[in-house]
């Protein structure tokens, strides 16, 4: 690279840092109505018990990427209500968001979900504590139309819940040769 190219580079670098004041200026008035689309979101559906008002921010359906099964799926929108009312009719949810970035349809928040179960339900599926979640959202017409979902689960009970199902699995796996052996045993003693 010669100086000439340096320069060139430099001089490129320095007009994009002094137009970051006005950077904020360059999001649009939708851009900002889907961020405070999608706190409001939060607010209604998880933070409060408003969970009936999910038609003021999902569309008719959306495609979800989540973990699990549900990758890439078209959902109806009655189905983030009924995910949050599963959670408020197990317990409490509140929650707070870490912060939000957006750019054009497109909205990420980092958020921190609370649970407190009242039911056993609850305590077994769900159980206690804090969860960090980060949520995208592509909006479109002022609905949400697509939902990427990464929650870091392995601080909920559902790990534990994998754990017992994966020890139940060895101990049913186990069991076969056991049951084996003691017929072989009784058959060998009833022999000699």
């Amino acid at each position: 690279m010669n100086q000439q190219q340096l320069r060139n580079g430099f001089l490129r670098i320095s007009m994009m840092l002094g137009a970051l004041p006005f950077a904020g200026l360059a999001l649009g008035a939708d851009t900002q109505d889907n961020k405070q689309l999608a706190q409001n979101f939060y607010e209604d559906l998880w933070f409060s018990n408003n969970t009936e008002r999910y038609t003021h921010y999902i569309a008719d359906t959306y495609v979800v990427h989540d973990i699990g099964e549900r990758k890439n799926v078209t959902e109806a929108a009655i189905e983030q209500k009924e995910i949050a009312d599963f959670f408020w009719d197990n317990g409490t949810m509140t929650g707070k968001i870490d912060f939000q970035i957006a750019q054009d349809d497109l909205v990420a928040t980092r958020w921190t979900a609370r649970f407190e179960p009242n039911t056993l339900k609850g305590k077994f599926l769900i159980g206690k504590g804090d969860i960090p979640i980060i949520n995208v959202f592509r909006f479109k017409d002022g609905k949400i139309v697509e939902i990427w979902n990464h929650r870091h689960d392995i601080d909920t009970p559902q790990t534990l819940q994998y754990t017992i199902k994966g020890l139940l699995t060895g101990l049913l796996i186990a069991l076969i040769p056991l049951i084996w052996a003691l017929r072989l045993r009784r058959r060998l003693k009833s022999d000699s």
